[in-house]
Order: structure tokens, then C-alpha cells, then sequence
């Protein structure tokens, strides 16, 4: 729902949303990488799980009847169920700092950090994975958390490292939106998709049509662009299960319960389907956040400002996607979008 007024923020990235934090750690031998969100103060959160391969951790804490409302940070990561270990050492780093849930204070009881997170597939991305009964996740998700900042890198960064979107190298991509009137959102995503973000025998992205002054690239659909029925474009073949995964974050700065959270992921859940081809399939694990720093209340009407929110987060999801896939580099055998060759 972009205006010609509505723009990206100052640095067009999640980070436009006052109060967040990215910090990204690579272990380049491994090839693969972890992404920490953190939150200066807690952020309400919501999640919405579409594929069908999904790999997490405290998700389920974030369902609206739960008891638990609002997280401490936010963990994405390759290497599949390995991967979910570099929570561990967020929780702990975070823990030992007073962060955390509690239903009283009491001596001697250390506070629980709530740190949801959710994994991509990168083993069989390349790099050497031989690492035994030490994978480097733990480490990884401290070295992530100690840098994290508002900065914001794109491409082979942090769990994007190792990520392929279909044939071609994946990554990490952000980006924001701000209307006129002061409604913001924030995206971030890790593009590790079976599906291709690219128009079948083309260089041109899915997301184009959404695309703010040539962010990543300027390449309109071409005029004979056309989609058959069965055609995938440089999509993955051979797919096996839980190889492919696309992780996303959106944020906001108004205050949303946990229900219109949820209704947010769900409405940035189009973002995947208008930038990847095809999406939510059984061998992914497409999951989208939802955040909110509550730092103002939501306009009224408050669900037709909330509706507007859900389209905008959508329509920077998919601008994120293509410009992770646009920032990213080759690596080994995985080719680049910008040495690609339909």
C-alpha cells in the first residue's frame, strides 16, 4: 500500500524502527551464520509459521493465550536443528545482565530471558561441517549479540551466510517504509527459499513492482514477461525435506496487542508470496515475527491502521527479500544475482 510520498527510512533496514538492534556473526569455514534482533527494551512479538518445515524455539510462548507477551531478543540461524543453539548463549549473556521474565523478584532467582528463534537449512550449502560435538552455534550467537547495533549489512551476513534462494546465492535484506502520516515498519530476512525470487528466463525480480528508487537494481518486468503454469524459474530442484527456509522479522513502533501481531506476521506472510515463486512449501520453513516497541499508541480506527500496517509490512518483506538476494556475493559454487545469466 506505497504512496509516491511513502519512503524508506534513513538507512531503509529494520533499524528504522527505534529501539532495535542487528548484530551478525559468519564462521566462514562452516560457511554458515547467525543474526541476533535485540530489543532495548522488551518488544511485544507475535509469530506466524506458513511452511511446512519449519525449526524453533520458544515460539510457542508467543501464541496469544500464553503468559509471556513481549521478548528480550530474537535469534535467526543456519544449520538447521544445531542452529538453535545460538539462543542458548544469548539467553545466558542476556540473563547475566538482569534481562528477562519474572513473575517476582526474588534473591538469588536469576531472571528468564524469553529469546525465540528460528533456523535455516545451509548443511549442504557448502563449507566444511565436520565440526563433530562442538558446532559453533553457541559462539556464534555470543559474537552475534556482542555486535549487535543499528547498523544493518545485507547479503552474506549473519544466518544468511550460507543461504541459497533457489539457484542463486541468498542472504540477509532489510527494509523500511514511513508514510506521511507517521506509520512505520521495519522488515529483515534471512532468504534461504526452495523458490526463486526471479521472473522465469530473467533477471528481474518478483518484487520489482514494489521496488523504492532502484534499491536493488531497477529492472522492470520485461514486456513479454510471462509465468507458465509449471515454470519455477531458477528455483532449487530435487528439494529434500527441511532444506529451504525463509526467515523474516517485521517491526513497528505502535503499541499492538499480541492478536494484531499476529494479524501482522499473517498479513506480511504476502511479502514471501509476492517476491519468491513459489512459497510456503512443504520442504520450508517460512516463518515471519512480528514486533512492536509500543513506543506510540496505533491510530484510530485502530484495525483499518493496523490493515494498512499489514499491507506496508507485505510490500517491505518483499522488497527485503530481493535485496538480500541483490546485496549478495558468490560463494563457492553459488552464483550471485549480479553474475547471473538466465
Amino acid at each position: 500500500m506505497h504512496t509516491k510520498s511513502a519512503l524508506p527510512g534513513k538507512k531503509n533496514a529494520l533499524t528504522d524502527i527505534a529501539g532495535l538492534k542487528i548484530g551478525n556473526a559468519e564462521d566462514t569455514n562452516a560457511r554458515t551464520g547467525v543474526t541476533v534482533i535485540t530489543c532495548d527494551q522488551p518488544c511485544l512479538a507475535a509469530v506466524d509459521i506458513r511452511g511446512g518445515g519449519p525449526g524453533t524455539r520458544e515460539t510457542a510462548a508467543l501464541a496469544p493465550e500464553n503468559l509471556v507477551e513481549k521478548i528480550d531478543a530474537l535469534v535467526l540461524a543456519g544449520g538447521s536443528v544445531y542452529g538453535l543453539a545460538a539462543a542458548d548463549s544469548v539467553v545466558a549473556k542476556l540473563g547475566a545482565k538482569g534481562r528477562g521474565f519474572g513473575l517476582m523478584d526474588l534473591p538469588g532467582v536469576p531472571r528468564s530471558p524469553i529469546v525465540p528463534a528460528a533456523i535455516l537449512y545451509d548443511l549442504a550449502n557448502g563449507g566444511d561441517k565436520s565440526w563433530g560435538e562442538k558446532p559453533p552455534y553457541h559462539a556464534l550467537g555470543a559474537a552475534a549479540l556482542g555486535r549487535a547495533s543499528t547498523n544493518c549489512a545485507l547479503g552474506n551476513v549473519g544466518a544468511g551466510y550460507g543461504a541459497m534462494a533457489g539457484a542463486l546465492k541468498g542472504g540477509v535484506g532489510s527494509a523500511s517504509i514511513m508514510t506521511p502520516d507517521g506509520l512505520d515498519i521495519g522488515a529483515l530476512v534471512a532468504v534461504n527459499s526452495f523458490g526463486s525470487v526471479l521472473l522465469p528466463q530473467s533477471r528481474a525480480f518478483w518484487a520489482a513492482p514494489f521496488e523504492i528508487d532502484g534499491e536493488f537494481g531497477g529492472l522492470d518486468w520485461p514486456q513479454e514477461a510471462h509465468a507458465a503454469a509449471d515454470d519455477w524459474g531458477a528455483a532449487k530442484f530435487n528439494p529434500a525435506a527441511r532444506q529451504n527456509t525463509t526467515l523474516a522479522v517485521v517491526a513497528t513502533s505502535f503499541a499492538l496487542t499480541v492478536p494484531q501481531a499476529k494479524r501482522l506476521a499473517i498479513m506480511a506472510q504476502d511479502g514471501l508470496a509476492r517476491a519468491i515463486r513459489p512459497a510456503h512449501a512443504p520442504f520450508d520453513g517460512d516463518i515471519v515475527f512480528a514486533l512492536s516497541t509500543c513506543a506510540k499508541p496505533l491510530p484510530d480506527p485502530g484495525e483499518f491502521s493496523l490493515a494498512r500496517l499489514g499491507a506496508l509490512a507485505a510490500d517491505t518483506l518483499a522488497r527485503a527479500i530481493a535485496r538480500g538476494v541483490y546485496a549478495a556475493t558468490g560463494l563457492g559454487e553459488a552464483t550471485a544475482w549480479r553474475d547471473y545469466t538466465p
